[in-house]
């Protein structure tokens, strides 16, 4: 099954989308890779809680996240980290401040699009003294939750929930 109809190029129906990763038009012969995006997820501590975002829109609306987002180009997976934060908490954050945790790999289905990510997850400390003022055009609400009461399952992403695991157990 492809989400491509026709050729973005010159519209022809002639083409092979093997695995909807290499797309390749026997017409013009335009070849597409369409590869992995990178992506960032922050658990952010505060004492012995983890700061959760519930999630305003699909994929998984509702369900509960970590703040983070896609790479831009040109842009380190610590200045997206920071960058995340920043728009969708209006938390600064230094980009030197967030620690390499793991990654996992993701699927991320984005109007009848599958894309497949690279989630970095990063840890960070919450700031003392700091507010969060929530972008409600994604976040629909944040939670701190006591690393003993996380629930796992209500977490969206599976490549979260794993992440989330593993930090529980180290």
């Amino acid at each position: 099954m492809s989400f491509f109809n026709f050729c973005p190029n010159c519209s022809s129906k002639n083409f092979k989308f093997e695995n909807n990763r290499r797309f390749e038009c026997s017409d013009c012969k335009m070849v597409y890779f369409h590869n992995v995006a990178a992506a960032v997820a922050i658990i952010i501590e505060r004492g012995d809680e983890i700061l959760f975002t519930v999630r305003n829109n699909e994929p998984q609306k509702g369900k509960l996240d970590f703040p983070g987002g896609f790479t831009d180009p040109n842009e380190t997976a610590e200045e997206t980290c920071s960058r995340e934060i920043k728009e969708e908490l209006n938390v600064d954050i230094s980009p030197e401040d967030f620690k390499y945790f793991c990654s996992q790999p993701n699927d991320y289905n984005y109007r009848n699009i599958p894309y497949k990510t690279e989630d970095l997850i990063f840890t960070a400390k919450f700031p003392e003294n700091t507010e969060i003022k929530l972008e409600k055009s994604e976040i629909a609400d944040y939670k701190w939750i006591n690393k003993r009461e996380i629930n796992i399952d209500e977490i969206g992403f599976l490549s979260l929930r794993k992440a989330m695991k593993a930090y529980l157990e180290k």
